[in-house]
């Protein structure tokens, strides 16, 4: 009698390959035909909603700064002091608080020190000394910048333009309006991935995602620095249904 066990089993092993092979083929036919139909179900718009307001600044930064020289270091430093003082008065005088008012450090440069053998300066020492005014009052701060003629006739000499004698106007009630601008950033993405839906012929769903981006301040132009633009924009994608 011959034994025909190993050939059955190798039958028996080809047959269940086959079958799981083509079971195999068919899942994944399947699961690939259930990706496409649900990528095509969830079709999605993805918009940006922006939110702007323009706003006035609530703190002003002056920073008053004035230059000296002299060649007698201690007379320089009762000139700077003389100075400081007649500044602090004029702004006194034009209703700043004296709360509002600070006198920095003066910075004073020894020239024969850096002359490195050239030729000697007119004045060994130089001065610069700067008076700052941080204040609320942004209408009385701006109208005392519009009379610093006062303080030339007086003697001193004014500098501008360095990076440390910049006005800064700032906003710093950026909380209190946030949550509303928000919503209104959301509003305006809707509106705008409600046209699209309607002009595709779809129907507007529910939030898919939506993140809020960075609130920006800037002034609103050059001329108007104590005016804010505040700004932000958000994205939100919506599905689309037919």
């Amino acid at each position: 009698m011959t034994d025909h066990t190993p050939r059955s089993n190798t039958l028996a092993a080809l047959i269940l390959g086959v079958c799981l092979f083509a079971g195999a083929g068919l899942l994944g036919y399947q699961l690939n035909d259930t990706a496409i139909a649900v990528k095509e179900y969830e079709r999605t718009v993805t918009v940006k909603g922006l939110a702007e307001r323009e706003l006035p600044a609530d703190i002003v930064i002056w920073p008053v700064s004035y230059a000296l020289a002299s060649n007698d270091l201690a007379a320089l430093y009762r000139d700077i002091d003389n100075n400081s003082e007649a500044i602090r008065q004029f702004l006194l005088a034009h209703d700043i608080a004296a709360a509002d008012i600070s006198v920095n450090a003066p910075i004073i440069t020894d020239k024969t020190a850096q002359s490195y053998g050239g030729p000697q300066p007119t004045f060994r020492y130089s001065a610069s000394q700067v008076v700052t005014v941080y204040s609320t009052a942004i209408d009385t701060v701006r109208s005392t910048m519009n009379n610093v003629g006062e303080l030339g006739k007086q003697g001193i000499v004014l500098t501008a333009g360095n990076y440390d004698s910049q006005t800064q106007y700032l906003f710093t009630g950026l909380n209190d309006i946030k949550p509303s601008m928000i919503e209104q950033a959301t509003k305006n993405a809707r509106e705008v991935a409600g046209k699209f839906a309607a002009d595709s012929n779809s129907r507007l769903g529910k939030i898919k995602r939506a993140s809020q981006g960075q609130f920006s301040i800037d002034a609103r132009d050059a001329n108007n620095p104590h005016i804010k633009k505040v700004r932000v924009v958000s994205t939100v994608e919506y599905y689309l249904a037919d």
